[in-house]
């Protein structure tokens, strides 16, 4: 019996558009003139990103504000709940006993 494969939702594509393109950008970049191109972009298009971003700057922060002092203290909650510190110690000392077990048998 074959297989059926569901066919594709919009999220999925988008999400694998986008993917493509964060993909190939470091490619896009490294063709010659890419550095002018992406400057006249910028030049285009700055000034309406502005505008629009300033429409949303100030509801954004003042929600920020206001979810502020409860991720502190839920970040503060986890933080003293992990044992974090001892973990570094603990990965530290095994990396230094790795390097002194391989530089001992190189000698």
């Amino acid at each position: 019996m074959p297989v059926r494969i569901p066919k594709a939702r919009s999220t999925e594509i988008a999400t694998f558009g986008l993917a493509g393109v964060a993909g190939f950008a470091p490619f896009y970049f490294m063709l010659p003139g890419a550095e002018e191109r992406l400057a006249s972009q910028t030049a285009r298009w700055a000034p309406r990103w502005e505008r629009n971003i300033s429409y949303f700057a100030p509801p954004a922060q003042r929600i920020a504000q206001r979810v502020e002092p409860r991720l502190e203290r839920t970040v503060k909650k986890i933080d003293d709940k992990l044992p974090l510190e001892k973990m570094a110690l603990n990965v530290d000392r095994r990396i230094k006993y790795g390097i002194d077990r391989f530089s001992t048998k190189q000698e």
